[in-house]
């Protein structure tokens, strides 16, 4: 299967390897030079583009799978790298054999935390997550336009080899007190390769996924949990009138939201197998217990 990748960093690269152990071509965009180098070291022809200024290369998508995985820029409520990428696409007359669009969470809003299924309706409360529902719904109109299905993973924090808030923590800041922190959501890099994978070759595949190990639990809890696998301290807590000082707005417009994410979809229709279905099993995988 040929591939395209409109970003290529954390994620996207670990899955664009994927495909190219496969067998398949695999071209990409992304933001820098170095990272176009590392990624053309590796065999992924890529070029640094910014996308909301420049269009792909000829023959870019030319039927291939899209995976979508370019954040959109930090304002406004509009994608415009996407919104942009699309109208390129359009005027060359390009277009993808699918798309597999990673989303978030996000969109669903503050849940009271309640399980949310895909079901649910969207109530974006951050400009980051109108921005993801504003990408879902261009992608989506556009493909349509030409019958290609659009796969959007709606993706929470994601954790494993390399994205550990080790810095955080061993700077010292501060979380939320447990008993005050709501329900928060994660899934490990592996798992999310695998539903990435799984979302490009269904062959009938649903408009939305959930993705998530199935076990929330609170950012605080995540945060100790990983202190002690790595044998760090446990970072100090701070109740809410304290957080509006200690912690920064972003942190602490994650910590206005309380969902539980539902993973069955993710798990029954795309056929994904969870292999670390908690944070006991992905963090001793981790750090070798």
């Amino acid at each position: 299967m040929h591939s395209a990748f409109a970003g290529c960093g954390y994620v996207g690269r670990q899955v664009a390897l994927r495909e190219l152990a496969d067998g398949g071509s695999v071209s990409a965009m992304v933001r820098t030079a170095e990272s176009a180098d590392r990624l053309n070291q590796e065999g992924i022809l890529a070029v640094s583009a910014d996308l909301e200024s420049h269009c792909p290369p000829e023959k870019f998508l030319d039927g291939r799978v899209l995976y979508w995985f370019a954040p959109p820029q930090p304002e406004s409520d509009q994608d415009r790298r996407l919104r942009y990428f699309v109208g390129c696409a359009q005027d060359a007359g390009e277009r993808p054999s699918r798309v597999v669009l990673i989303s978030t969470t996000g969109v669903y809003g503050d849940c009271q935390g309640d399980w949310v299924t895909e079901d649910r309706a969207l109530a974006p409360l951050t400009g980051r997550a109108r921005r993801r529902v504003d990408a879902e719904r261009t992608m989506r109109d556009w493909c349509e336009l030409y019958d290609v299905p659009v796969v959007a993973l709606r993706v929470p924090g994601i954790y494993g080899a390399g994205k550990l808030p080790l810095k955080r923590l061993r700077e010292g800041l501060p979380v939320l007190a447990p008993d005050l922190a709501p329900w928060s959501n994660r899934v490990h890099v592996e798992d999310l390769i695998s539903a990435c994978l799984a979302a490009a070759r269904i062959a009938d595949p649903l408009p939305v996924y959930n993705i998530s190990d199935g076990h929330p639990s609170t950012m605080s809890d995540f945060f100790f949990r990983v202190a002690d696998a790595a044998g760090l301290p446990r970072p100090p807590v701070v109740d809410r009138q304290e957080a509006t000082a200690a912690l920064s707005a972003e942190m602490r417009s994650y910590l206005a939201e309380s969902k539980r994410i539902d993973n069955a979809r993710m798990r029954e229709h795309l056929g994904v197998d969870v292999r670390y279905p908690d944070l006991t099993s992905g963090l001793s995988a981790l750090f070798g217990e």
